[in-house]
């Protein structure tokens, strides 16, 4: 016989490779099961909540809230005061008063002064280079202030 330590590694080879062939061959092959029921890898996402359902408002909120939590958190950095996020988002959720609805885009003088000068300087970059990528479309351009309220409106919580 040769040496007794080869002989114990060539073994175990033969074993462990004996073990996956069984293996193998038992669970067949993992692109036939691909697709079946019961695969957590092939679920399906689970669908939205039909609008205005206590889902919807409930994922709603839930959204509204760690949006807030976050404004929080940036608030607190820069050496603010937390927010009440409680009150946030009662004020954000509850119905709209007699108050008549504001254009899309359109921010009331209230809301203006509470936007960084730096992200509005981004928006109205932003816009301007959307307009010269119309213009070189042969699009006509946008008003760029309205885009800058417009994307100003959407980010405001």
């Amino acid at each position: 016989m040769g040496n007794p330590l080869i002989d114990l590694v060539v073994a175990i080879v033969a074993l462990g490779g004996a073990i996956g062939v069984i293996g193998m061959l038992r669970t067949g092959s993992l692109y036939q099961r691909i697709g079946q029921q019961g695969d957590s890898s092939t679920a399906l996402p689970r669908p939205e909540p039909r609008p205005g359902s206590p889902a919807a408002i409930a994922e709603r909120d839930l959204e509204i809230r760690q949006m807030l939590q976050a404004r929080s958190d940036r608030l607190v950095r820069r050496g603010h005061a937390p927010l009440d996020l409680d009150a946030e988002v009662a004020r954000l959720t509850a119905e709209p008063s007699g108050a008549p609805p504001r254009e899309p885009g359109e921010l009331s003088a209230a809301d203006a002064h509470r936007h960084d000068p730096e992200l509005v300087e981004e928006l109205r970059q932003l816009a301007e280079a959307r307009n010269q990528r119309r213009m070189r479309r042969g699009e006509a351009p946008l008003d760029v202030r309205a885009e800058v309220q417009r994307a100003l409106a959407e980010l405001d919580i």
